[in-house]
């Protein structure tokens, strides 16, 4: 009999990530059940995921990056499909969470049935430096209680069906999308200011080293330096976004059925994917998951 989920990443130094990737997974699935890719085998990502399933590979920098990353990822998956009934796979800033009125992740996933790729909504916790001063230590959410609508993270990340998963994690070639109610993705790139500035320094010291161009590179335009912005005006923003009155995604993921369709002739599906117009305060049920 197949166990229930396993949870996939890659990872090259972002250790504070890692911690709450490590707290959320291993904690829900067991460490034996997480499947950790240490790019550039980093001393301190193999020391924090003992008892994990660590994979250390060359950490050479390279243009098309983002692209090796998901053909491995991709492998990871399709291989570990056959022992489990779910696979879950994304960045290592990504967590898949199960709104906790309906019970815990493992439980709900056991009850899923088999054959079908899981969309969660996806959502942005970010940090409102103007209502939200004290730093973070052991825990997310709660000293966190702001997210901000992405549908852009809006990813096919769990999966129980043979499928390719595109470069980024964005769209698979499943035709078929499910979108369970209680299920989100929580991504959390914005959920610290400092965190923020120093991983976008890492990353940009990264893309430094290939000495190529945002478009000779098949990498996020937001490792490059020169698309960066400024940092404290992207976080003094988040203020300005509406609260909606409500935590309800009804609507959301409405659209997300109605606007389904082929992506052109890739072979993938896709939704439409319009940008953030507000925000959303966490309810109390959900702090201190992660």
């Amino acid at each position: 009999m197949q166990t229930v989920a396993a949870a996939v990443t890659m990872v090259r130094d972002d250790v504070f990530f890692l911690k709450a990737w490590l707290r959320h997974y291993g904690g829900l699935l067991g460490r034996e059940n997480c499947y950790i890719i240490n790019h550039g085998r980093g001393a301190e990502v193999a020391a924090l995921a003992e008892g994990c399933n660590v994979v250390g590979i060359p950490g050479d920098p390279h243009p098309n990056f983002d692209m090796k990353r998901w053909r491995l990822l991709n492998g990871q998956v399709a291989g570990l499909r056959s022992y489990y009934r779910h696979v879950i796979v994304g960045d290592v800033d990504e967590l898949v969470v199960l709104d906790p009125a309906a019970g815990n992740l493992l439980d709900f996933l056991a009850q899923q049935p088999l054959r079908r790729v899981l969309t969660p909504v996806g959502l942005e916790v970010v940090h409102r430096l103007d209502c939200e001063p004290v730093a973070l230590q052991d825990s997310i959410l709660g000293p966190r209680r702001h997210l901000r609508l992405a549908s852009h993270y809006s990813k096919p990340c769990v999966i129980s069906l043979g499928t390719k998963i595109a470069r980024g994690g964005h769209f698979s070639q499943a035709s078929k999308l499910f979108t369970p109610d209680p299920l989100y993705l929580f991504h959390l790139k914005y959920c610290d200011f400092p965190q923020y500035v120093a991983a976008m320094d890492r990353r940009n010291r990264v893309t430094e080293e290939l000495d190529v161009g945002v478009k000779q590179a098949a990498i996020g335009r937001h490792w490059f330096a020169e698309a960066r912005g400024e940092d404290r005006v992207v976080f003094d923003d988040f203020a300005k976004l509406p609260v909606a009155e409500a935590f309800d995604f009804t609507r959301v993921r409405r659209r997300m059925h109605r606007s389904w369709k082929p992506r052109g002739e890739t072979g993938y599906w896709q939704f439409d994917r319009p940008e953030a117009d507000r925000q959303f305060v966490l309810p109390e049920r959900f702090w201190g998951l992660f």
